[in-house]
């Protein structure tokens, strides 16, 4: 029965990798979050991609994510995230990966280009879970947003509130474009 089990721990294992594939993980993701080798992640990133796996370190600042756009971007993922990590019991990789297509889903709904990669979106769950980044309320709307964990909470205002001069005025296909922050277009 031990080796029933391990074919299908490792089927699941493969399956995962394939759905991380297929949303644009890098190769440094299915390292971490399976326990295939690196030479059969590597074949089956070329045969589920068509090409092999883009080289180089992974983002490692949390930098990006404090930017106005991604900031927007990475809270509602995040936000989505924390609602399912309290609503299911999940794997946290299949936690990133569900978030991930909920983000997808409601960024393309909106007719808006998707900022955050799954490899983004995965790293910035490990920045959370190591205490690097965290989620404050904003004090004017209520929302969660994706800030550094020294915010001063009380008078937190997210980018939706108090956005950038320029922010909203560039005219790039899928941009996130302000015509008024109305209330009911922000994180909660």
């Amino acid at each position: 029965m031990a080796r029933n089990k391990s074919i299908l721990t490792e089927a699941r294992q493969i399956e995962r990798a394939v759905t991380l594939i297929h949303l644009g993980a890098r190769l440094q993701v299915l390292e971490s979050e399976t326990d295939l080798s690196y030479e059969r992640l590597l074949r089956l990133y070329k045969e589920v991609s068509g090409r092999s796996p883009s080289k180089g370190q992974l983002p490692f600042s949390t930098d990006w994510f404090m930017t106005w756009q991604p900031n927007i971007h990475a809270s509602l993922f995040l936000n989505m995230h924390e609602y399912l990590n309290k609503a299911a019991a999940l794997d946290e990789i299949d936690t990133v990966i569900k978030a991930y297509q909920l983000y997808l889903e409601q960024i393309q709904a909106q007719g808006l280009e998707p900022l955050l990669s799954v490899t983004r979106a995965w790293r910035l769950v490990k920045f959370v879970d190591n205490g690097m980044l965290t989620m404050t309320a904003c004090s004017k709307c209520g929302g969660h947003y994706v800030t550094h964990p020294h915010e001063i909470a009380r008078h937190y205002v997210c980018g939706l509130c108090n956005p950038p001069a320029r922010a909203g005025k560039g005219k790039v296909a899928g941009a996130l474009q302000l015509g008024g922050c109305r209330e009911d277009a922000h994180v909660h």
